[in-house]
């Protein structure tokens, strides 16, 4: 299943997120969702923990003068990318 994160993870249930998400699953950051790839947040430790591999928008992190702050555990990805993702898992849930 691909998870899409769209809100910042202040703002998100991100603990509901973290029960949902099974190994194989794929969670992209988008939209506000890419604070939650900040280096050293404890949003992202939780993250990493998760047996997921995450995937962050290169265009909304450009949007919001991140590029330096992202950590490099996550996959930078464009939107080329998004659309191979959505393809590659077809059941989704938005965040």
């Amino acid at each position: 299943m691909l998870h899409t994160l769209h809100r910042s993870a202040w703002h998100s249930d991100l603990s509901s997120l973290l029960r949902l998400l099974k190994e194989g699953d794929a969670l992209l950051l988008l939209q506000d969702g890419v604070m939650a790839a900040i280096e050293g947040s404890r949003f992202l430790e939780s993250l990493l923990n998760a047996p997921i591999k995450i995937y962050v928008l290169e265009e909304d992190i450009k949007a919001r003068g991140l590029g330096g702050q992202i950590s490099d555990s996550v996959v930078r990805v464009d939107y080329t990318d998004f659309v191979r993702l959505v393809a590659k898992h077809p059941r989704q849930m938005a965040w």
